[in-house]
């Protein structure tokens, strides 16, 4: 009876975390601060993720060089503004986060920036912060 009910228990708790998962989907921060070619393997991988994992929430924290795809007019290497590749992401739910304190010492403004982007106080501060605290994978494409 006691092997049964172990068994019983372990069934239900991996039945119960696959179930968990699969509705919730996965939590992930993209880490971007190297510049718009990192960028787009980044928005690559976000698309090739939602694929897999429609529900899963992502987030892209840029700063330093990092913020340069979000702003108005960037194209990658092949000519398509950044902009579109970023609007079909946010109708999939992902969230794209601009450090002010680059905002600050790179002297730029928010109107410079597509509208698609939302700004936080520090962008390592947000990577570390979804990382702690509200349990988000980390990738640095």
């Amino acid at each position: 009876m006691k092997k049964l009910l172990t068994a019983a228990g372990a069934a239900l708790a991996l039945m119960l975390a696959g179930s968990v998962g699969a509705a919730d989907g996965m939590k992930v921060i993209y880490h971007i601060n190297e510049g718009n070619d990192q960028a787009s393997n980044g928005l690559r991988n976000a698309n090739n993720q939602l694929d897999v994992d429609p529900k899963a929430r992502i987030v892209f924290v840029a700063h330093s060089k990092g913020v340069d795809f979000l702003m108005k007019g960037q194209k990658d290497k092949r000519g398509n503004k950044f902009e579109d590749i970023v609007e079909r992401l946010k109708l999939k739910g992902v969230e794209f986060q601009v450090c002010e304190k680059t905002l600050k010492s790179r002297k730029l403004s928010k109107d410079q920036f597509i509208e698609y982007a939302s700004y936080v106080p520090s962008g390592v501060w947000q990577v570390t912060k979804l990382q702690q605290q509200e349990g988000y994978a980390y990738l640095k494409p």
